[in-house]
């Protein structure tokens, strides 16, 4: 059985309601949920949260949420992983035996089922623990500073500062989407950013972190332009 779980909490602090904010015409969960069920890989679509308003919008889009997520599970500081392991629990206590999770952000309106597939089919392979969605950076990290006094800047890297931008080691980071793990690696907490995961490279330009307003307009625009198809991606 293969579960995608949504992971949607109430208390964004930077972006009020984030979650169910209208993204281009519905809740942005909503556009994730949609993706999710396009695909047709899942069994199950949940989504665990433990905010009424969030969950009357995720089975209004026909996910499932057959469980309130406990509160110690919700706050600032909990990580995604916790929970995802909450929900397998839950769905092993009541009868359903998941093989393959996928964990999905609910903002992940920029997420591509052809990306999804991809990544179960290397899950499958047997070979790795995660596989995630990931990209590069688009600026050389190892030519970042810090902030200092009063706009000062102080260099991170002093070694590699003046090192030719084409000279240095390409850098990735996560692109915030989808985390494809089986239920052994789920439950036995293993590292989703380890030598056993594997990266599924995305173009960056279809990679979009949503921490505040300026990110949120971003995306809505690059949104926009994906639904014209009259890009290639």
């Amino acid at each position: 059985m293969r579960i995608a779980i949504i992971p949607a909490r109430g208390g964004s602090k930077r972006i009020k309601r984030k979650n169910i904010k209208n993204f281009c015409g519905k809740p942005i969960i909503g556009w994730t949920i949609d993706i999710a069920k396009k695909s047709k890989l899942f069994d199950k679509i949940i989504v665990s949260t433990e905010d009424k308003q969030i969950a009357n919008v995720a089975k209004k889009y026909k996910a499932e949420v057959p469980f309130s997520r406990p509160m110690r599970l919700a706050d600032d500081y909990v990580g995604t992983s916790k929970v995802v392991v909450h929900a397998i629990n839950w769905l092993q206590k009541n009868g359903h035996q998941p093989t393959d999770v996928c964990c999905i952000y609910p903002t992940a309106s920029l997420m591509q089922v052809k990306d999804l597939k991809a990544s179960l089919k290397h899950l499958r392979s047997g070979r790795w623990e995660y596989i995630f969605s990931a990209t590069t950076f688009d600026h050389p990290i190892f030519k970042s500073f810090t902030k200092i006094k009063k706009s000062q800047p102080k260099i991170i890297f002093k070694k590699k500062i003046s090192v030719r931008s084409q000279d240095l080691e390409e850098t990735y980071h996560d692109a915030g989407q989808f985390y494809w793990g089986s239920v052994k690696s789920w439950l036995g907490e293993k590292k989703i950013f380890g030598e056993n995961s594997k990266m599924i490279l995305l173009p960056r330009w279809r990679v979009q972190d949503i921490d505040v307003i300026d990110d949120w307009k971003k995306a809505e625009i690059i949104f926009r332009l994906m639904k014209t198809k009259k890009v290639i991606y």
